[in-house]
């Protein structure tokens, strides 16, 4: 049985190789060359089993993936250090301006996504003739919902020229709808789990546990931020304010956890305010440059060990084609949920600012799912439940990431270029290309 040391330098060994090859040979997006790489090794690796059946080698390649805990490894040690780095760089004061957008995405478009996703995936699974319970596929619609920050971020790395408001929007979104989407996932895999599927839920203890992690997380890591923020302005040493980031991380991540917050939250908020206060007031030039640079080397290193895990871990997910076929459908019935969880908050929203079209088509194709949904699929308990909601949720990823997260910053040029053409009478194209950012941002007041 491989040691926890020989399975991290395994992931590190890959991630290095497959890095070189794409950026060498390939030439995709980090993250989407990483994906496509350990996907085809899998494929390779399974291809050879089938045709040499008993092959220690390939046998030994699947127990070791196999004995990798993905949701472990990515919930409980990768995510808080992505989700802090994803926070650390957010423009707080334009996070604020559009705080009504992001709050409403975040919470109200989580859950209607949820009920949409579980119901549509409920009857699919009927049609399919397979046994689904509706509490299980409401847990699928939970783990489904949420944009995945770690995909979104990485996707917007790549993007040139992209809206102010609308990177905003995307990246705040994705920070806090993965936390508010795993409360949502918790609480209705206790009550499916807890009734076999067949009682339903207790909204009134489902509110306050929601209360606790979600408010309780954002209040917890708001003052280990503050905390970690004073004692920055108090010194003048960048290895030891690289440490204090750290322990900030970690020792908010863990505690909120043990008193039943939402970690993922607390980091986020915690993020924000040294990204904000940290940096403003408590930060030398020189702590800023190898802060943020360290912060950057950390995401891109553990980007890359993602997105590669999830591609091995084809090797360890058993397909049933029933399955796979419901899964292909599922994929238009989640751009269909995450369409409405766009549309109808932002009919809120224009009670107070008006918006175009063309941002909800641009966050509804950007609403990219990535590890954090496959992590948690994992986590179900073995059963017939498990099975199709794992294979499901591993095809929209792919998708995700492949199709959506590589085509998404041409669907931003269209939207822009088409906003700047419509909202000006004359011009040469320079001329629209040169606008076009500032006319999006503008959000079609004018239309």
């Amino acid at each position: 049985m491989p040691t926890l040391f020989d399975l991290a330098a395994i992931l590190m060994v890959l991630s290095g190789i497959f890095g070189y090859l794409n950026k060498r040979y390939v030439g995709l997006p980090s993250n989407a060359g990483l994906l496509v790489l350990a996907l085809v090794s899998s494929i390779l690796v399974i291809a050879v089993s089938y045709f040499v059946p008993g092959l220690a080698f390939t046998n030994h390649i699947r127990e070791t993936i196999g004995s990798i805990d993905f949701n472990e490894t990515l919930m409980e040690g990768m995510l808080g250090f992505l989700l802090f780095a994803g926070a650390l760089h957010v423009d707080w004061q334009a996070l604020k301006s559009r705080s009504l957008s992001v709050g409403l995405m975040a919470t109200l478009g989580v859950l209607l996504s949820t009920l949409i996703s579980g119901a549509g995936f409920y009857y699919l699974c009927r049609l399919a003739g397979i046994p689904l319970a509706f509490n299980w596929a409401l847990v699928f619609g939970a783990l489904i919902s949420p944009t995945d920050p770690v995909a979104v971020l990485a996707t917007l790395k790549t993007m040139e020229g992209v809206p102010k408001r609308l990177e905003i929007d995307m990246a705040g979104e994705s920070l806090f709808n993965d936390g508010v989407g795993v409360v949502v996932f918790t609480i209705l895999l206790a009550a499916a789990a807890g009734s076999s599927g067949s009682a339903g839920i207790d909204y009134a203890v489902a509110f306050r546990e929601f209360a606790t992690e979600a408010l309780g997380g954002a209040a917890f890591g708001a003052v280990t931020g503050y905390i970690a923020y004073r004692m920055m302005l108090a010194i003048d040493d960048y290895p030891v304010e690289v440490l204090i980031s750290i322990g900030l991380v970690m020792g908010t991540y863990a505690a909120a956890h043990s008193l039943g917050m939402s970690g993922p939250i607390a980091v986020v908020v915690a993020g924000l305010l040294i990204g904000e206060r940290g940096v403003t007031y408590a930060m030398s030039d020189t702590t800023q440059r190898y802060l943020h640079g360290f912060w950057t080397l950390i995401d891109d290193i553990l980007n890359a060990v993602l997105f590669m895990l999830i591609g091995l871990e084809f090797l360890v997910i058993d397909f049933d084609w029933t399955h796979v076929l419901v899964a292909l459908a599922t994929i238009p019935l989640l751009l269909f949920s995450r369409l409405a969880s766009v549309y109808l908050p932002f009919q809120i929203v224009r009670l107070r600012e008006r918006f175009s079209h063309g941002i909800v088509a641009v966050l509804t194709w950007g609403g990219i799912r990535g590890g954090i949904s496959v992590a948690l699929a994992l986590s179900l308990p073995n059963g017939h439940e498990r099975d199709i909601i794992v294979t499901a949720t591993y095809a929209i990823v792919v998708f995700a990431v492949l199709v959506q997260g590589m085509t998404l910053s041409s669907v931003v040029r269209r939207v822009v270029s088409k906003q700047s053409g419509s909202g000006s009478d004359a011009g040469t194209a320079q001329e629209h290309e040169a606008t076009a950012p500032a006319t999006f941002e503008a959000t079609g007041r004018s239309e």
